[in-house]
C-alpha cells in the first residue's frame, strides 16, 4: 500500500470483513477511522467485541483507531467525519466502504433496510468522497450481481443485467452509481465482488456459523436445494490481503496497462474498475459440510430443503484480473479455513 496515505475511513468497521481489514491496516501502521451503526441484524455484542479487539491492537501498535457510531443514511453523520478531518496533513485520503445491509434472503423480508443502507447510504458516502476529493474510493460489491449468468467462471466483464435478489440489485446499483461518479467527477473507484467469505469472527447468519452451532448442539442443519449447490468459499485472510493489495491499484482514465491485462474491467470513459475476489476453487455444499464434520468430529443431522428464492445455484470466480494487478494468490484451503473458524468458535463460545 502507498505509505503516503495519511488516514483511512473504513465503513462497516464492526462487521466481519471490516473488522479483519482494520486489523490488517492497523498492524501495517495506518491510522483508521471506523464507522458503523452496530445494528441488531445479528448480535451487537459480537460487533462490540470485534471493536474491542481493534482497540487493543491500536494500543499495542500505537496507531490511532477512532470509532464513530452513525448511520450511512444520515448525511450529517458522514459530513461530520470529513469536516473533522480537513487538515491537509491528516485528511482522509482513502475510503473503503464495506458497510451495507447484508443477506440475500433477508432482503426479501425487509427490503426497506436495503434501500436505506445500500442505496441511500451508498450515495451519501460516495458524494462525501467526491466533495472531499478522496484519492481512491473502494467499495464492496458482491458475487450475487452475477445473478442469472450461466457462464462459469464468472468474469468481471460478463453481463450482470439480471439480478435475482434485491440485495444483488442494490449492489449492481452501487456499481452503476460509482461508474457515473468516476466519469462525471474523475473520482477513482474500485468495486470488489466478494465470493462467499468465511472465517473467524464471522456473521452468525452465514452457513458455516449456523452449521457449526447446530452440529455441536445436536440440532439439524438446513441444507438448501438438497445440497446441490456449489460455492466459491473464500477465506477471510485471503480476501483481506487482496483488498490491501488493491488499495494501491488506483484506476485512471488513461490506463497504460489495459493493453497488457487481458479482460481488464476498467472503463474506457472513467477511472473505474471492478475486481473479483474469490478462491477460484468452488466446492459442493455437501463436501463443505463433510469437511466441517471431519473437523468437529461429529456427523450432522441434515434437513434437506428446496432452493431458496434469490439464491444462485453455482458461483465460481475468475480471478485472473486480480492476479494480473496484484500478483495475488489465495493461500488457504477449505480444511485449513474451516479448522481456523472452529478453533475460534470453540474459544469464543
Amino acid at each position: 500500500m502507498d505509505l503516503k496515505i495519511k488516514k483511512i475511513l473504513v465503513t462497516g468497521a464492526a462487521g466481519f470483513i471490516g473488522y479483519h481489514l482494520c486489523r490488517k491496516l492497523l498492524n501495517s501502521g495506518f491510522e483508521i477511522i471506523g464507522f458503523d451503526n452496530i445494528n441488531n441484524y445479528y448480535d451487537p455484542n459480537l460487533k462490540n467485541n470485534r471493536l474491542n479487539e481493534l482497540k487493543k491492537i491500536s494500543k499495542e501498535k500505537k496507531v490511532r483507531f477512532q470509532f464513530i457510531k452513525g448511520e450511512l443514511a444520515n448525511k450529517k453523520d458522514l459530513r461530520n467525519i470529513f469536516n473533522s478531518n480537513r487538515n491537509p496533513n491528516t485528511k482522509i485520503s482513502l475510503v473503503i466502504h464495506l458497510a451495507a445491509q447484508a443477506g440475500v434472503r433477508y432482503s426479501i423480508e425487509n427490503p426497506n433496510a436495503y434501500v436505506d443502507s445500500n442505496l441511500v447510504g451508498f450515495n451519501n458516502i460516495i458524494e462525501e468522497s467526491r466533495i472531499n476529493k478522496i484519492d481512491h474510493f473502494i467499495y464492496a460489491s458482491s458475487s450475487s450481481v452475477y445473478g442469472g449468468n450461466k457462464n462459469l467462471p464468472f468474469r468481471e466483464t460478463d453481463s450482470v443485467d439480471h439480478p435475482i435478489s434485491l440485495y444483488a440489485a442494490t449492489k449492481k446499483s452501487n456499481e452503476l452509481v460509482a461508474h457515473t461518479y468516476s466519469h462525471l467527477f474523475n473520482l477513482p473507484t474500485t468495486g470488489l465482488r466478494f465470493f462467499t467469505v468465511y472465517g473467524p469472527w464471522g456473521r452468525p447468519d452465514m452457513a458455516l456459523f449456523k452449521f457449526t452451532k447446530n452440529i455441536l448442539s445436536g440440532e439439524p442443519i438446513e441444507v438448501y436445494n438438497k445440497g446441490n449447490m456449489v460455492r466459491d468459499f473464500t477465506y477471510i485472510d485471503d480476501l483481506v490481503n487482496a483488498i490491501y493489495l488493491l488499495t494501491s491499484e488506483i484506476p485512471s482514465k488513461v490506463n497504460k496497462r489495459k493493453d497488457i491485462i487481458k479482460n481488464d474491467s476498467i472503463s474506457d470513459v472513467a477511472p473505474f474498475r471492478i475486481v473479483n475476489i474469490g478462491n477460484s476453487q468452488p466446492i459442493n455444499l455437501l463436501d463443505y459440510v463433510k469437511e466441517l464434520e471431519n473437523v468437529l468430529g461429529k456427523v450432522a443431522q441434515k434437513k434437506f430443503l428446496g432452493m431458496q428464492d434469490g439464491d444462485i445455484h453455482k458461483t465460481h470466480s475468475n480471478i485472473d484480473l486480480l492476479k494480473a494487478l496484484t500478483g495475488f494468490e489465495p493461500k488457504t484451503n477449505i480444511h485449513e479455513g474451516i479448522s481456523q473458524f472452529v478453533k475460534w468458535y470453540r474459544s469464543y463460545y
